[in-house]
């Protein structure tokens, strides 16, 4: 459902990886894309975080016609990356359908469950335990 503000129509989508979630707004036109209000190189400084936030649009065609804000939230850069990723990719679908085909080929619908394992009691970590001495 397209939303309509002072901005103008956008695409909304909600994406989340780890503990990161983040919300995407995808609006038509040539302007810098906007990640918690600052410029994407800016945000993301590796070129990787970057260009793996972008890659919906890439995997699209579309890099030259949309730009997006994305506001995000929690964990750490690498996380806020693949939440943005996730929220674009939805947003995408949600403006046209024709390209849920392109981007589910790319794995860029599927949501990672991977998440961090709690600390277990009696163990140092997740899983490490003490030392085991047997005398």
């Amino acid at each position: 459902m397209a939303a309509n503000t002072g901005k103008g129509k956008y695409y909304e989508g909600i994406g989340r990886r780890k503990v990161s979630s983040a919300r995407v707004r995808l609006f038509k036109g040539k302007n810098p894309n906007i990640v918690n209000n600052n410029l994407i190189n800016e945000y993301f400084v590796v070129d990787k975080r970057m260009a793996k936030a972008q890659r919906p649009l890439v995997v699209s065609g579309l890099l030259d016609e949309y730009h997006f804000t994305a506001k995000t939230s929690g964990g750490g850069v690498t996380g806020q990356a693949d939440a943005v990723c996730l929220g674009l990719a939805r947003a995408l679908v949600e403006m046209d359908e024709t390209l849920k085909p392109a981007l589910k080929k790319e794995g860029l619908l599927t949501r990672d469950p991977r998440m961090v394992q709690r600390k277990k009691y009696h163990h140092r970590k997740a899983r490490k335990k003490p030392q085991f001495s047997k005398r």
